[in-house]
């Protein structure tokens, strides 16, 4: 429960201030910084509601996300150096230069990129990583879609086949298509990338990419700030929320993910310390249905595109209230599937076809009760 994370967090703050007087008491001498507990994020102190209402305004007016058309960039650096790293949570950073259309006319912004990810950073999957990308000097991006924005992760296409546009652009629709149903989602920016090398000067590739929304703005939108929380129970989240991201989770085919460990999932909390679970990353997902993309042997399941529920145990009731919620934009999702023009026929079809099943589980209380409350085992989280 809420209240055994809150418990604990000042269990842990009042045994860091007594051990900071006594470590203060015997003066030694330049004491090593400890790592901040994340447990102590759950205690601090709120800002005033002017404070978090100008958050919640900055973050959800930030112009990259404002709009839907695929942005155009050019991104030069050295790729033969990016994509040479390839361990997981390597801080290594190269320079870059992002260029971008304004209103005054091309503008060159100075950045920092590097790989990030795990299964795509290795080279038998992917053989053009996924980018982290820094912003680091301020006022470098004003007067750009990128003005306000510190860090972003960019979505590559992973092989350069042109195929993998397709599995790029199902992996943006995955975002929207949650967007639909909560503004608790993180959101994503279509882009139409063109990569090139720092020192020939030559394009390494033309593909489409997505930019997907940081964390904090996520949270600050939504009025509330994230905390690094591990370890979370289905209990210790808001039930509505949950159950809605669990069925999102089902919808898509997407098993890549885990709350207990925090993998692909960010947890906000509002000022009322209630938590609440935003997912992010499916491109394992069965609608997104990549070459590379397999499911955790453990699990069950033989393709990404057979669904499994992974969520709590819940009533009839309380999983028909949160599938409304799915059936309410049922019609917005499939115009929005129709409106990616640059989608394959067939790719398009079977993405259809993939919603529809899910549409079909969730119609009425009976399918409910058949797919999700017959035959769930109670767990306390996933691993």
């Amino acid at each position: 429960m809420r209240m055994r994370l809150v418990s604990a967090a000042v269990a842990v703050l009042l045994v860091s201030t007594s051990a900071g007087t006594l470590v203060a008491q015997k003066a030694a001498p330049a004491p090593t910084v400890p790592k901040k507990n994340p447990l102590l994020k759950l205690v601090e102190p709120w800002p005033a509601d002017d404070v978090v209402q100008a958050r919640r305004v900055e973050s959800d007016a930030r112009p990259l996300f404002k709009d839907t058309e695929p942005l155009a960039f050019t991104l030069t650096a050295d790729f033969n150096a990016v994509n040479h790293e390839r361990k997981p949570n390597n801080k290594k950073v190269f320079p870059a230069v992002i260029t971008v259309q304004t209103a005054k006319g091309p503008q060159d912004v100075p950045v920092k990129i590097g790989s990030r990810g795990h299964f795509r950073l290795m080279p038998r999957n992917c053989e053009f990583v996924p980018i982290h990308m820094e912003i680091s000097r301020e006022g470098e991006a004003a007067g750009t879609v990128f003005e306000g924005q510190t860090s972003l992760k960019l979505g590559t296409h992973c092989q350069g086949d042109r195929e993998y546009d397709n599995y790029t652009l199902r992996e943006y629709l995955t975002y929207r298509l949650f967007n639909l149903v909560t503004p608790l989602s993180f959101r994503a920016r279509l882009a139409r990338a063109t990569y090139v090398d720092a020192k020939t000067k030559k394009t390494v590739s033309n593909r489409y990419a997505i930019f997907i929304e940081h964390e904090n703005d996520v949270a600050r939108r939504f009025g509330g700030r994230i905390v690094e929380l591990n370890r979370i129970q289905f209990t210790d989240l808001d039930a509505q929320a949950l159950n809605r991201m669990m069925l999102f989770e089902y919808m898509i085919g997407n098993t890549d993910y885990s709350i207990w460990a925090l993998h692909n999932v960010r947890i906000v909390q509002d000022r009322s310390r209630t938590l609440y679970a935003v997912p992010y990353d499916f491109d394992l997902s069965g609608l997104v249905h990549a070459p590379y993309a397999s499911p955790d042997p453990k699990l069950g399941i033989r393709s990404v595109l057979d669904r499994l529920y992974r969520g709590p145990c819940r009533s009839i009731d309380e999983l028909d209230e949160a599938a409304a919620a799915f059936r309410t934009k049922r019609a917005d999702m499939f115009t929005l599937l129709d409106s990616m023009r640059d989608l394959k026929p067939e790719a398009r079809t079977e993405a259809k076809a993939y919603l529809e099943a899910f549409f079909r589980a969730i119609e009425r209380p009976d399918s409910i009760k058949r797919q999700f409350v017959n035959g769930c085992k109670p767990a306390p989280t996933m691993n």
